[in-house]
């Protein structure tokens, strides 16, 4: 399933660029998520994910897959596991960056493959819970970029 989401930041686009691509300062923005560890390229991470009555505990590995800092163009493969043994899921994230003034416009397509109990939900549904974490991940993504050199 395919979603898309585009989304302006306030900075700039070289520094926004910075922020979305450091996986260790831009995974506390995710609601649910949580960075567990760096190994290498890998970076491992934990996800919480309610869609409907369920709820998912996915634990799994992240990395960049192709990277074009002058293009400001980032492709991202994640895949995990549910905690509990109740499926799985993968994505691949394109993430692309343009200047919008004195701001940025980000878009990101999200291929995503879910199973077990939360592929029974339907693409609507998907779509809306994953535009409300967008919603929450552009808020916390902003007081990020705000922060001086994540300090």
């Amino acid at each position: 399933m395919e979603l898309t989401n585009t989304f302006t930041v306030s900075q700039p686009v070289d520094r926004a660029w910075a922020v979305i691509t450091d996986l260790e300062r831009v995974a506390p923005c995710l609601p649910g998520a949580a960075l567990l560890g760096v190994e290498g390229e890998d970076h491992r991470g934990a996800v919480t994910i309610k869609v409907g009555p369920v709820v998912a505990q996915y634990e799994g590995v992240a990395r960049f897959v192709a990277r074009a800092d002058d293009e400001h163009h980032a492709v991202v493969r994640a895949r995990g596991r549910d905690v509990r043994g109740q499926g799985d899921a993968a994505a691949t994230i394109d993430l692309r960056l343009r200047p919008l003034g004195s701001g940025t416009e980000v878009a990101v397509v999200t291929d995503l493959e879910l199973a077990g109990r939360v592929a029974q939900f339907g693409r609507g549904v998907i779509a809306d819970v994953s535009g409300k974490l967008i919603g929450q991940f552009v808020q916390r993504l902003e007081a990020e970029m705000g922060r001086e050199d994540g300090a």
